[in-house]
This record gives structure tokens, sequence and C-alpha cells, in this order.
């Protein structure tokens, strides 16, 4: 009979029973009335406007004041939010030194999360606590990170910063500060609706990431910081500049067809289609499609277009049936492109844009605040002898 002792038994815990959900995906974990998703009809609504519609009529500044106000703005309301927003779009004198002292090949999302952060050290509010000092500090944020991505631009590339010009909307004071001049009307209004479309989009990586930070009760441009790094992955905001680069790689229309085909065969992905929540046409695309055939067209660049209706086509075809669509990275891009603005840009104007939606999640999570602190299923060794 064997006289081994006995493996002994894994502990116990004491903590309660947990339901495993890896990656969060199926986890509820926060109230929000900033927008609602249906994944499987392509709904997307901010504060219960579909968000074509938005992106239709609405402009950045009025879509902001809807997140973080739960209601349509009046006249007098959107214009004060406008004033509030221009007289905040100034950087400090130090930022602007600070962006001096970069490298020249420094990763713009790199720049941008130090920058964000190094506003806190020009904040007298950074750390106040509560609702209205957090309102002040999140306008302060979206008004300011577009001065600072766009002459981070001009510096690397050799040229005199451009202070901003507090008479123009959040779009076209951008688009002057990043080239020098004023852009035209369609230009502004292109990336108008970029900055819509972007704005918020539920819990998702970077959002849920804010709201963690924020929980702890730590300041607002901490939990930015971590939106920013968190954004900057190839699996959440870095996918529109991979558009671009499969654009570029394709060259020319009559390179389409193989070069898709070929990735569909070898099982590779595809920028710019699929997406973890949606299974049908991401309802963001919908219009953006339209408006970047408009741009591609006035800036002379219908072939990048014709280009891109060419391989979604081939996509879809093979891919519709498996709830493979075009999200919103893949006409993004083409827009970007159409606007002068750098690939490598493109994750920058992405955060440019969500910062509003992240503010107003981290301003929800304070109202009703508690510490996000998930469990970790432990798949280790337990009572091993220490030697």
């Amino acid at each position: 009979m064997s006289t081994a002792t006995p493996p002994a038994p894994a502990p116990v815990s004491s903590a309660p029973v947990a339901n495993y959900d890896k990656g969060l995906a199926n986890t509820i974990v926060a109230d929000t009335q900033m927008s609602f998703i249906d994944g499987a009809k392509g709904v997307l609504e901010y504060v219960g406007i579909d968000i074509d519609t938005l992106a239709r009529k609405s402009t950045y500044e009025e879509t902001v004041y809807l997140l973080w106000n739960t209601k349509l703005p009046s006249e007098t309301e959107l214009d004060a939010l406008k004033s509030a927003l221009r007289a905040e779009y100034e950087i400090p004198q130090g930022l602007y030194e600070m962006i001096r002292g970069m490298p020249k090949d420094a990763v713009p999302m790199h720049a941008l999360r130090t920058l964000v952060s190094a506003l806190a050290l020009h904040d007298p509010e950074a750390d106040t606590d509560g609702i209205e000092a957090s309102k002040r500090k999140a306008l302060r944020l979206v008004a300011k990170t577009p001065t600072l991505i766009a002459n981070f631009d001009r510096y690397r590339s050799g040229k005199e910063f451009v202070r901003p010009n507090t008479s123009f909307d959040i779009a076209t004071n951008f688009l002057w500060m990043l080239n020098g001049e004023k852009p035209t009307d369609a230009m502004s209004r292109g990336l108008d609706i970029c900055l819509i479309l972007h704005a918020d989009h539920g819990l998702n990586a970077s959002t849920f990431a804010a709201r963690v930070t924020i929980a702890t009760l730590s300041d607002l441009y901490s939990a930015m910081t971590t939106a920013v790094g968190t954004l900057k992955g190839p699996l959440h905001g870095g996918a529109n500049e991979e558009v671009m680069v499969m654009l570029d790689e394709i060259g020319t229309m009559d390179n389409v067809d193989a070069f898709i085909n070929g990735k569909l065969e070898r099982k590779e992905l595809i920028m710019g289609f699929g997406h973890r929540v949606y299974k049908a046409y991401d309802p963001r695309a919908t219009y953006l499609k339209t408006f970047a055939q408009q741009i591609a067209t006035d800036t002379g660049n219908l072939r990048l277009f014709e280009m891109s209706q060419r391989i979604e086509s081939i996509v879809l075809d093979a891919k519709a049936g498996k709830g493979i669509f075009p999200n919103v990275d893949f006409y993004s891009a083409t827009t970007y492109h159409c606007l002068g603005i750098k690939t490598d840009l493109f994750t920058c104007m992405f955060a440019m844009s969500r910062m509003s939606g992240w503010c107003g999640h981290c301003i929800e999570q304070l109202q009703d605040n508690r510490l996000i602190r998930p469990q970790a299923k432990y798949t280790g060794p337990h009572d091993v002898a220490y030697v």
C-alpha cells in the first residue's frame, strides 16, 4: 500500500464567487447617459440622437454640449460654450518650450501623451476636487489638445509655431494652426464631421481606462494621460493609420484586386474592416463615406476614394455574411489624408475628438463613484516550499 503523502488541496478563497469574463466583454461596470450602441443593428446614439443625424446637422461644439449636459443647447448656451472653449485655446509658454525640447522623430502619440500630462503642471486647479472644477478642466483639455497636436507637428516639420485663432471653431482653428492658413469651408466641415463621429463610443478601452484612473480620485489630467496611452494601441485607435499604410502599399487601382484577394486567401486582417461591437455597417461610416467622396473630389484625391470603394466591394462580397463591414477608420483615413493631415497624426486626431467623451465619462464616474477593482483568476501553484 502506498505511503506517499497526498497533495494538499488548493486553498479555498473566501471571496464572493465572481463570474469569469476575460476581457470584460460581457460585463457592465458603469452607467452612462452619453452614448448607446446596438452592434447587431448598427446603431450609435449620443443621448438618444442617432450619430448619422448629428454628423449631418450638428457641430463638434454642439456635440460636446450634448454629451456633457445630456441635452442639446439653446443658442445662448451654445454661444457660451463656444466662448469658453475659445478662451482656453492657448497653451502655456512652458508647453511650447517643452515641444521645442522633444525629438523631432518622436512618435506623435508619445508626444501628445506627455504634453497632456504636462498641462497639469500649469493648471492651479489640477488637484481641485469637485464636479464644477472637473468641468472647467475638461473644457481646457478639449480646447488645448488641438493646439498641442498642431504645434508639435509644425515643430517637427521645421516650421514656426502658429498660435490659435479665437475667431475660429475647433476644427477650423486646428487646420489653421496645422497648415498656417485658413482652410476652406469644406475642409473645416470635413474635420468637424470626423470630430463628431469619434467623440464618444460607449465603454471602449480608452474610456474604461480613464474611468479606472479617475475612480481612484486621481486628477483629470492623469485620467486623460491614461486614455491617450490606451488609445495608442493598434487594436484600438491605431487602426486608422494602418488603413492609410495599406492604401499607400497598394498604390494604384490596378493593384487593388490582387492585393485584397491575396489577403483574403491568406486569411490576413484587412485594416478598416470589422469591429469588436458592430456586426452590421458601422453607423459612423455611413455619412462619412459620402463626405469622404466629396472631400476627395474637392482636393484632387478621387483616385484614393475609388480605391477605397473597390476594396470595400471585394471585402463585402467575401465577408459581409460573417458580419464584417467597413468601420469608421476606413473612410476617416481617406478624409484625414485629403485634409493634408500626416498619416502618423491620425490617432492624435482620434484623441483630439475623444477628449470630450473621455472627460464626460470621468465626470459621470465622479458623480456616483466607486473604485473599479475587478478580480483576477489565479492559475499558479499553491503550497510551494521555499528553498
